[in-house]
């Protein structure tokens, strides 16, 4: 093999492809990057048999070939690479060189015959905006669990209905809900299970565009700006979630998600993080109050209410991970009781939070 590549480029394509990389490989040669050059590209894979990466970036190909280089130190050492001149590459036998104007590296490459072959992506179903589907996937994945006794707890759900996509996750506290638009190609409803960090990390690293979803019995894939994605689902055994994420409120308050989240924050910086925060709503504001061995705080926040007021308690996090999710300014908080779920809605009602309620000594 033979290139000339960007330097920079390369770099970016290769933090990207390194974030799939296994922290332990069940074979050593997981543990490297393959590089296939041909024409006038090179892709990039990294694999695990869970996840698959895979980025084809330019480049000036002399010599056609496939290689394995060590992921982690390709990646250290391409993002400290000067970016003012092109970078060559070269591998013959068991080293690769990599050569910039007053500098060169050698590396020694990984068994290129040893890396499986990495799996097909199924058949394309539609496309989203990257950037509305990573705030979906952000807004859900606070409820997932890292629980991995119970898979489905891990996982977040992605459900289609025409060309509405609907994205869920739950750790059996709290449901996270969130509808949001696709333009589908296919009029088959789908219904999946991704592991939900997985998930996460795929969209937090998506670039501006559209991203191409496509899925099969096994496995997912997810293309975006010349990268792709492979992750096999978990059992597609979920929760009826849309039925639970219905709630017949007596009680609903209107607040801003902003101002009660650092009123919170800051109550319950006076305990730990079971200790529960109580909630009093009145019909002007909000009274938040959190007391534990090391101290008191208490502070209040506008709030309309619809409804008589009622006293109910919650963990911290699980509140605060709920109204920062919300995009706008406004979110309504339904209740029937003061040990009965809650219902955070917000975004038009796109988002929903079914939290449950804690119940307290007086």
């Amino acid at each position: 093999m033979k290139l000339t590549i960007e330097p920079r480029l390369l770099a970016d394509t290769v933090a990207w492809a390194a974030r799939a990389l296994p922290n332990r490989p069940v074979v050593p040669v997981l543990a490297g990057l393959l590089l296939e050059a041909d024409g006038d590209q090179v892709t990039i894979s990294a694999f695990d048999y869970d996840v698959s990466s895979r980025a084809t970036i330019p480049a000036d190909v002399a010599e056609p070939g496939r290689i394995v280089l060590p992921g982690r130190l390709l990646a250290e050492l391409t993002k400290t690479l000067p970016d003012r001149a092109m970078l060559d590459l070269a591998a013959t036998g068991a080293e690769a060189t990599l050569t910039y104007t007053g500098g060169e590296f050698g590396i020694l490459t990984l068994p290129a015959d040893d890396y499986p072959a990495l799996p097909e992506p199924p058949a394309p179903a539609g496309s989203i905006d990257a950037g509305e589907l990573a705030t979906a996937v952000n807004q859900v994945h606070v409820a997932c669990s890292s629980d991995d006794t119970l898979p489905m707890l891990t996982a977040i759900r992605l459900d289609t209905d025409g060309d509405q996509l609907t994205v869920a996750a739950t750790d059996r506290y709290r449901i996270a809900v969130r509808d949001t638009t696709w333009q589908p190609i296919t009029d088959t409803p789908i219904g999946v299970c991704i592991p939900g960090r997985t998930l996460h990390d795929i969209t937090r690293a998506l670039g501006a565009g559209t991203v191409d979803l496509a899925f099969n019995d096994g496995m997912a894939a997810f293309t975006n700006g010349g990268r792709q994605t492979t992750v096999r689902l978990l059992d597609d055994q979920f929760i009826d979630y849309q039925a639970r994420t219905v709630l017949d409120a007596n009680t609903t308050a209107t607040i801003n998600p902003r101002h009660l989240a650092d009123a919170v924050k800051r109550v319950a910086l006076v305990g730990d993080r079971t200790t529960p925060i109580r909630l009093t709503f009145t019909p002007d504001e909000v009274l938040v109050q959190a007391a534990s061995e090391t101290g008191r705080g208490s502070q209040t926040a506008d709030c309309t209410l619809d409804g008589d007021p009622i006293e109910i308690a919650f963990q911290a996090s699980f509140l605060t991970d709920a109204l920062t999710a919300v995009q706008g300014e406004q979110a309504a908080f339904g209740m029937t009781g003061p040990h009965r779920p809650a219902l955070i809605t917000g975004d038009g009602d796109a988002y929903r939070y079914l939290v449950m309620a804690l119940r307290t000594t007086s």
